[in-house]
């Protein structure tokens, strides 16, 4: 009989759908022109994760798992709530859009931290993909930035405006399928589930 708990019976994620931005990101794998970019991005990843620390810290070795892909979710929600109330609240939304908005910007600084901590580990390939990725979603913040700031002077028009430039659905979100879900070495809590487990199956007696 199949112990219920096992490790092999502990469910396992079902496969992704092949991104139809996945030719683009091949494409951006192979382009060596963005070596230049890469490089200038490994400096500001080897500084950011010179001391070990807080290289732990910004990639989520605390955690078992990466942190960049939990906080990017902050800034997106909260711009994505803004443009809601910006297209049906109203004009008693406004101060609500506005505050939606500095949130985001604020909360996009941690995690454009800890993507480039976690760029320091990736291969030269998925670099040329990354600097590609930060440029384009560096770009969202600021026009974001300045919607915050138009709102905050009353011009609730260009706001509006600049809050739209600053979305778009796919920034290269989606990487290929091929690409792995990185999870950074050392203790993990699943990992330790397992291996007790195991050690259950193979000696019944072992605390």
């Amino acid at each position: 009989m199949t112990d219920p708990i096992s490790p092999t019976s502990l469910p396992r994620p079902a496969a992704s759908p092949e991104s139809p931005l996945s030719p683009a990101v091949l494409a951006l794998e192979d382009a060596t022109a963005l070596d230049g970019a890469t490089r200038l991005g490994d400096g500001l990843a080897g500084t950011l994760t010179a001391n070990d620390g807080v290289a732990g810290l910004l990639t989520g070795r605390w955690l078992g798992h990466a942190v960049h892909p939990l906080l990017v979710e902050m800034p997106m929600g909260t711009w994505m709530s803004a443009l809601a109330l910006d297209l049906v609240g109203g004009e008693d939304s406004r101060d609500a859009a506005r505050l939606l908005t500095g949130l985001g910007v604020a909360s996009a600084v941690p995690a454009a931290l800890t993507g480039w901590a976690e760029y320091a580990g990736i291969p030269r390939r998925e670099k040329r993909v990354g600097v590609v990725h930060a440029g384009v979603n560096g770009g969202a913040a600021l026009l974001q930035l300045g919607s915050w700031a138009a709102r905050r002077s009353g011009r609730d028009g260009l706001g509006r405006l600049l809050g739209l430039g600053g979305h778009d659905p796919r920034r290269c979100r989606r990487l290929p399928r091929r690409s792995p879900r990185r999870r950074p070495q050392g203790r993990h809590p699943r990992r330790r589930l397992q291996r007790r487990l195991t050690r259950r199956r193979t000696n019944p007696g072992a605390a």
